[in-house]
């Protein structure tokens, strides 16, 4: 194993979510031994080298797999395809892909990369097949792939929590997918080295599109709020569009169409600077029907 691989990639995490050698040190070792382990001076103890994954928001496995820096790029780079595919809808892409690498060993006899193509499958079944049931349980095997008790979930878990939760939503599961979000959250909440602040903004929004089809339009727009303090406060875009667009249809659902437009036209706004001309123009239908709602009263 190259450690000093594995220190290089410690001060790269260290300052992505800039935090000093001996923010990352406390509690932990000297900030001395982190520096000589950043240096690649010296080997890190399995404990300590635990406990820095832990702080830096990664499932120790990943500075084990880094090890071998061929091997580790190749599986980043299938999981970067299987986002952009999944981010464009490119479904049948995706299932090619699954199909390609599960003949590879790397991802047939380690359970982490095992487990991404098994939750990329379940969206595949769901999204294509139409077959949700069969996805949720998919979704489910995949998860206990991973899942230890003894710890908490890493933010590859979170996202797979999200996807069940998607899944039990359309199925009109609800009070089952206000569960697995909200368990989702808690851990969340209590991570405050995530590497991606946008698991966070995720779940709060699906948890409101959730409670607004429960009819509880006040507690969907808390959550919404929720959501967009933690997305500006992290200095992100990412779900801001989204958590306007859901807070003006909770206000559109109460008949309150003068802020309904106002929280439109905010989503708008930002679908506008993302250049998501999808969007844009849903939400430009959106507002001339509340118009035409606010004419007829």
């Amino acid at each position: 194993m190259d450690y000093s691989v594995i220190g290089k990639k410690i001060k790269e995490l260290r300052k992505a979510i800039g935090i000093t050698q001996g923010e990352l040190a406390e509690g932990i070792c000297t900030q001395a031994l982190i520096s000589r382990i950043e240096k690649g001076d010296i080997y890190p103890s399995a404990t300590v080298l635990y406990r820095i994954s832990q702080r830096l928001g990664v499932d120790v496995n990943y500075f084990f797999e880094i090890g071998s820096t061929e091997r580790h790029d190749y599986i980043k780079d299938v999981e970067r395809q299987f986002h952009t595919y999944r981010f464009n809808l490119q479904y049948e892409d995706m299932i090619k892909l699954i199909k390609k690498e599960e003949q590879n060993p790397l991802f047939t006899t380690n359970k982490e990369n095992k487990q991404l193509l098994e939750w990329n499958k379940a969206i595949y079944v769901s999204e294509v097949e139409g077959d949700k049931e069969k996805a949720i349980g998919m979704v489910r095997a995949a998860i206990k792939l991973t899942e230890d008790p003894k710890r908490a979930m890493t933010e590859r878990e979170m996202r797979l929590q999200i996807t069940l939760g998607d899944m039990m939503a359309l199925l009109e599961k609800y009070e089952e997918a206000l569960k697995v979000y909200g368990k989702a959250l808690e851990v969340a909440k209590h991570n405050p080295y995530l590497q991606d602040k946008s698991i966070k903004t995720r779940i709060y929004y699906h948890t409101a599109r959730v409670i607004t089809r429960l009819g509880d339009y006040d507690q969907s727009i808390e959550y919404c709020r929720r959501g967009l303090k933690w997305t500006i406060s992290e200095e992100r875009l990412y779900g801001i569009a989204q958590l306007y667009y859901q807070i003006g249809y909770n206000f559109e659902l109460k008949r309150e169409y003068d802020t309904a437009l106002t929280y439109y036209q905010k989503g708008r706004n930002y679908f506008h600077i993302q250049k998501n001309t999808r969007f844009v123009a849903f939400i430009d239908q959106k507002m001339e029907d509340v118009h035409g709602l606010q004419s007829r009263r």
